[in-house]
């Protein structure tokens, strides 16, 4: 099949490739001429493990191309996937800027029947404007094509999302028309043979489910956040209670673990968003709400724990930083933990030394070159010189340090762990004040 993806980020670059790679012809549309260049070269501008190499087989293969000509890129293709940015706008809402620019794209230059396949997260409603922008501009053309618009929401983890594309939980698409649902199952059907995955609603519910998806996992973390900051205070350890708790199969292990705070591109994004909806329609939710500013202060808690240890005296004091993407297995820093840790730092007259297996690149587009800010390329050396040890992401290669150098490195012996990665018992062996998430030592 012939396929056009509009918008070449995470979603669209990961959908492209993935289709490609199953035999269909896909043209990725973007309208930032240097990532277009780029990814020619097969370079993504993202770090999502297996993308670089997917994209170079696409590209050798013939199937998978790249160009800034929207005309081009709607004639190509009988879908047409939306896969641009969603960003939120200042009342938190979702600005659907973009995806509607891509709508005028399609009714401006369609000669023949399309499916345009809403993949970006979008407010419950969004078909209905794509759809009616699209009629407004062919008839403006006094053109009369037949079209349809499909919902067919994203659920790809970062750091795991070509496996989530291949091998899919599940496989949305809201729509009303049987023949899209089976030409769509057709696309799909290579991803979904060995079990049927594909589940066809009605688009608003097929919208509604991106949200509420996301919300619901966000509320799970922010729960245990606000179980872990209560076990603190009762001298209790939130590790226990989680495998306690996690052992209900009616609860389950999955999005049970405290931390400092979830990020990214999508959990802060979608709750707002989700709540912007709700108060719309004249509803107030209380939930997504308390999501939220349960996750904003949990972002606060490493800073608060280190202040309150050097007695609020940061000045002239040294941090060093393990991790600053948002989660493993990605470069993204939107909404990451180890920003708010940071920024609160600078404002307090301390710098960092910071290491991340992938992100250093994007926290020094981020930052820029800064006096308090010093990026190195490995654990070890983040420690020199540096009065403690604070950890915002848990890469596996933090899992199991030699405590030791930590010990003889630092002018401090104490570790800030906002992941909760290590056994208290064990760390304090090695002579260490050990300060995590909601494991009995509070600060």
């Amino acid at each position: 099949m012939r396929l056009t993806i509009f918008g070449s980020g995470y979603v669209g670059l990961v959908t492209g490739a993935c289709f490609a790679e199953a035999g269909n012809h896909v043209l990725c549309v973007d309208v930032d001429d240097r990532k277009i260049e780029m990814l020619k070269r097969g370079e993504p501008p993202i770090y999502e493990p297996g993308l670089e190499e997917l994209l170079k087989k696409g590209i050798a293969s013939g199937r998978l191309n790249f160009t800034t000509n929207a005309e081009e890129g709607v004639k190509h293709g009988l879908f047409q996937f939306i896969a641009v940015g969603t960003p939120p706008d200042e009342d938190g809402s979702a600005d659907l800027k973009y995806v509607l620019t891509v709508a005028e794209s399609v009714g401006k230059y369609a000669d023949e029947y399309r499916i345009v396949v809403n993949k970006s997260t979008v407010p419950v409603g969004t078909a209905d404007k794509v759809k009616a922008k699209i009629r407004e501009v062919l008839a403006a053309r006094g053109a009369q094509l037949e079209f349809d618009v499909v919902s067919n929401p994203e659920f790809l983890k970062e750091g795991a999302a070509l496996t989530d594309f291949t091998r899919p939980d599940r496989v949305v698409v809201g729509t009303d028309n049987p023949r899209t649902a089976e030409l769509l199952k057709l696309l799909y059907d290579p991803f979904t043979r060995n079990h049927e995955r594909m589940i066809v609603m009605d688009v608003r519910s097929s919208e509604l489910t991106k949200y509420a998806a996301n919300a619901l996992l966000a509320t799970k973390i922010s729960f245990m956040n606000e179980l872990a900051n209560i076990a603190e205070r009762l001298g209790a350890d939130i590790e226990k209670v989680r495998n306690g708790i996690g052992s209900d199969p009616r609860i389950g292990y999955h999005f049970i673990y405290p931390g400092c705070g979830y990020g990214g591109s999508c959990f802060p994004k979608d709750v707002q968003a989700l709540a912007r909806t709700a108060q719309d329609n004249g509803y107030e939710p209380e939930i997504l709400n308390a999501v939220e500013q349960v996750n904003y202060r949990q972002k606060e808690v490493l800073f608060t724990k280190i202040n309150n240890y050097f007695k609020g005296d940061l000045k002239g004091k040294t941090i060093a930083l393990w991790g600053l993407a948002f989660k493993p297995n990605t470069d993204d820093m939107r909404e990451a933990a180890s920003r708010t840790l940071m920024e609160s730092l600078w404002q307090a007259g301390a710098k960092v030394r910071a290491y991340d297996p992938v992100a250093t690149h994007e926290t020094r587009r981020i930052y820029g070159e800064r006096q308090d800010l010093t990026l190195v390329k490995s654990s070890a050396e983040a420690l020199k010189g540096a009065d403690a040890l604070a950890i915002a992401t848990e890469w596996r290669e933090f899992r199991s340090p030699d405590f030791e150098q930590i010990r003889s490195s630092l002018k401090h012996a104490v570790i800030f762990d906002g992941r909760n990665l290590y056994d208290p018992l064990l760390v304090k062996q090695f002579g260490f004040k050990y300060f995590a998430i909601g494991r009995g030592d509070t600060l």
